[in-house]
């Protein structure tokens, strides 16, 4: 694939065509993220193109997102008209609800006393406030939702989906049934905190080998997993491999200066891998504007650390950079949110992604004529 974003894996043509059809990346962030994807999906609903997406793949934050998006897809009428009766009901209260609460500190501190640790505590939190007893199978047929987390065991992607879980490198479990508050807590187990979840698998439900390397206890029986993003920090491998069409949402954080950074072997190393994060996040954004401009797939890409003047679209939502940065400054924690800093956020994404796709997708569509919470601004 060359200078592609992703990289083939064993098996993988990497000359195969994408076939047609719209895939969306809903990176990760936090509580942040949750929100400011919200506001690009509010956005999608609202232009008719959410329903047209065939494939959701998510990381981290972005999975919150996508799990209580793919479990209340059915009760979804998709009438831009009615967006505020079923999607704001549906999906906005439920999410800005968790976002009343704060669930990281409770998590670590239980997780040091109790079985499975902080990312158990975690998905049982997700269980509670979001998805209750919900598995993969109550995921809908279509569009296809892909939950990432990254498998510490092989170093290598671990694809939560209703057809299958699978790590190419351990194999695939068909038809799992994880809960999915247990998918959405290892896809959102944030290094090094809230990581790894551990999860018990029995080796008998795994599909017969086809040349997996790590096809083999201990790895067919546990797996120690983190955050999506360590892997594939804007859960884009799975829509680039097989869409022509391509839309990311990147509520990404980004590498803050430290003027007297620890030198204590602990902090110290925990500073190295976010540099190294850093600039592996910019090299695949860089790959992936590169990809639209050389044609190789069509689509668009918006962050939160987005000018949306940029964009040049008539009528854009206001959207001063300075206030728009200090949103992207919000910290990556499930942390409870001020009300009115939910509202910026959502509002945030929703301007932006309207941006993205009138300058990239559909000039021809409407300008919003104002925010979700127009209050709020942003």
């Amino acid at each position: 694939m060359g200078s592609a974003p992703v990289n083939a894996i064993p098996g993988e043509d990497p000359d195969r065509e994408p076939e047609p059809g719209i895939g969306l990346c809903l990176s990760g962030g936090g509580y942040r993220a949750m929100l400011f994807h919200l506001g690009a999906l509010w956005r999608l609903y609202e232009t008719g193109r959410l329903r047209d997406i065939a494939r959701i793949s998510s990381v981290s934050g972005g999975s919150i997102t996508a799990g209580l998006l793919a479990l209340k897809w059915r009760s979804l009428s998709f009438d831009p008209a009615r967006v505020e009766d079923d999607f704001l009901r549906e999906v906005v209260a439920p999410l800005r609800g968790l976002a009343d609460r704060t669930i990281d500190v409770g998590s670590v501190l239980f997780g040091l006393v109790l079985p499975g640790g902080s990312a158990a505590q975690v998905a049982a939190a997700y269980r509670k406030h979001l998805f209750g007893p919900a598995t993969l199978q109550d995921l809908p047929d279509s569009p296809r939702f892909v939950l990432n987390a990254t498998n510490m065991q092989s170093g290598v992607l671990w694809r939560f989906m209703k057809p299958y879980m699978r790590d190419y490198r351990v194999g695939e479990v068909k038809k799992p049934t994880v809960l999915l508050a247990q998918a959405v807590a290892a896809s959102s187990a944030f290094p090094p905190v809230l990581s790894p979840l551990r999860m018990a698998l029995d080796p008998k439900t795994f599909s017969p080998p086809k040349d997996e390397d790590l096809h083999h206890e201990p790895f067919t029986s546990k797996v120690f997993l983190s955050d999506g993003g360590v892997y594939d920090n804007l859960g884009l491998e799975t829509v680039w491999k097989r869409y022509k069409t391509v839309l990311v949402s990147d509520a990404g954080g980004k590498l803050q200066p430290e003027p007297k950074p620890k030198t204590n072997w602990l902090q110290h190393s925990y500073r190295v891998l976010n540099v190294i994060d850093n600039q592996v996040r910019a090299l695949r954004k860089r790959q992936l504007i590169d990809s639209y401009i050389a044609k190789q797939r069509d689509g668009t890409y918006w962050g939160i650390r987005t000018n949306v003047a940029d964009y040049k679209v008539p009528t854009p939502l206001p959207c001063p950079f300075d206030r728009t940065m200090r949103l992207a400054e919000t910290p990556t924690r499930l942390a409870r949110m001020d009300p009115l800093l939910q509202e910026r956020l959502i509002n945030w994404g929703y301007a932006v992604c309207d941006a993205a796709l009138r300058r990239h997708v559909d000039p021809a569509i409407p300008a919003p004529t104002k925010f979700p919470y127009p209050k709020a601004e942003v």
